[in-house]
């Protein structure tokens, strides 16, 4: 069904997009949808900064894992929504605006949820964009009878998991982990049960792209925290940090080159795009908890941070080495074969290995080339020179 965008009514029924749409690509309100979610990431990464800085290991891992589910649920469950069933029109886009205002809610609870341990705020947030998303669930469910069995069956789960997390406020505090991982499991199982009277007609193409779109900005705020790092330390007077400045960017650029080395499209069917899309969790936060790692390193350079430079190295390494796997998982085992698909999790393997010798940011920067250098040859090899010549998309 191809809706007409020249007259956009207060109020259409929501039908479903077509799977097969043709030109299907992100809309203005998804970009500025996932813009806004840049906040929380950032908030996030900063936190994780800060308290790995510190020597807080333990309480940083375990926080960033919580705050960064939040984050990407949310993103998750609207970005699979709107691909299936955006119209544009003006409740959605309201209803669409608090969800993003439940984003700014979570954003501003972060530095209290790593600090002190207080989820209150992000809880409020996360609860105010899920409960957006059920009155999204419900006018599905009310204009596809198709799907209203799927829809009806999210809006209950969303409601009924929602009302789970508030209930966790009032627990005891030794509560909090278990509690927290049976609420995300009950989350995720929403659409695994939902998704089985027939799936929503969610774009594996637009899908794919949306989940590129999210990547680079990721990616785009593990870039500003080496900048803000690096830019930091040359106002105190340090400028023998362009080093390692250059370095942090070029483990960036090579994780833009190994994700997007190959167009992806999402799988069309269960559960393997259940596994795709929820195996990016890995992906999203793994790529912000490097930017942070690399800020990190920049602080141990600088003498201000509280843990070893090995430390550091494992707060870049070990992102790195869950990046690879995942992707290794995700993309290149489906879509690749030969010498390239052993050498991501070797490459990996390296990569946990680095932080044990001297200038471990350095030694991961020359991995990630060697991977990247690899799967252009093996690219070139496989497609053949002349075809390379003339221009031929190896894909």
């Amino acid at each position: 069904m191809t809706h007409s965008r020249s007259v956009r009514p207060f109020y259409r029924p929501m039908r479903p997009r077509r799977r097969d749409e043709p030109h299907r690509s992100a809309t203005p309100l998804e970009l500025f949808f996932d813009l806004c979610f840049v906040v929380a990431v950032a908030q996030a990464a900063s936190s994780l900064h800060h308290d790995v800085a510190e020597g807080h290991l333990g309480h940083a891992a375990t926080s960033y894992a919580m705050v960064f589910f939040a984050i990407w649920w949310s993103w998750v469950n609207f970005t699979w929504f709107a691909s299936a069933y955006d119209t544009d029109d003006d409740v959605y886009r309201i209803t669409t605006l608090v969800q993003i205002s439940g984003a700014l809610i979570l954003a501003a609870g972060v530095p209290r949820a790593f600090a002190d341990g207080d989820f209150a705020v992000i809880t409020y947030g996360y609860v105010v964009m899920r409960l957006a998303a059920v009155v999204h669930w419900t006018r599905a469910a009310a204009g596809d009878p198709r799907h209203r069995a799927a829809a009806t069956r999210y809006a209950i789960g969303v409601t009924v998991v929602q009302l789970g997390w508030l209930l966790r406020l009032v627990l005891p505090g030794g509560w909090g982990i278990a509690t927290f991982v049976l609420l995300a499991l009950a989350d995720l199982l929403v659409p695994a049960v939902a998704e089985r009277p027939g799936m929503t007609p969610w774009h594996p193409r637009h899908i794919a792209e949306r989940y590129g779109l999210f990547t680079l900005i990721v990616l785009g705020e593990a870039v500003l925290a080496i900048s803000i790092a690096i830019q930091t330390g040359l106002d105190a007077g340090e400028h023998g940090l362009w080093s390692l400045a250059a370095a942090g960017a070029v483990i960036v650029f090579a994780l833009w080159w190994l994700y997007f080395d190959r167009p992806n499209e999402a799988p069309d069917r269960l559960p393997y795009s259940l596994i795709w899309g929820y195996g990016h969790y890995l992906i999203f936060a793994a790529i912000a908890a490097i930017g942070a790692g690399l800020g990190v390193s920049v602080d141990v350079e600088r003498h201000l941070a509280h843990v070893s430079a090995s430390t550091a190295g494992y707060a870049v390494a070990i992102p790195i080495a869950v990046f690879l796997l995942t992707v290794w998982v995700l993309h290149v085992r489906r879509q690749q074969h030969g010498a390239v698909v052993v050498a991501f999790p070797v490459v990996a393997l390296l990569a946990l290995l680095a932080p044990l010798g001297p200038a471990p940011v350095y030694v991961l920067a020359a991995l990630l080339v060697a991977l990247v250098t690899l799967t252009v040859l093996l690219r070139r090899r496989d497609v053949g020179p002349s075809a390379a010549v003339a221009g031929v998309n190896p894909s």
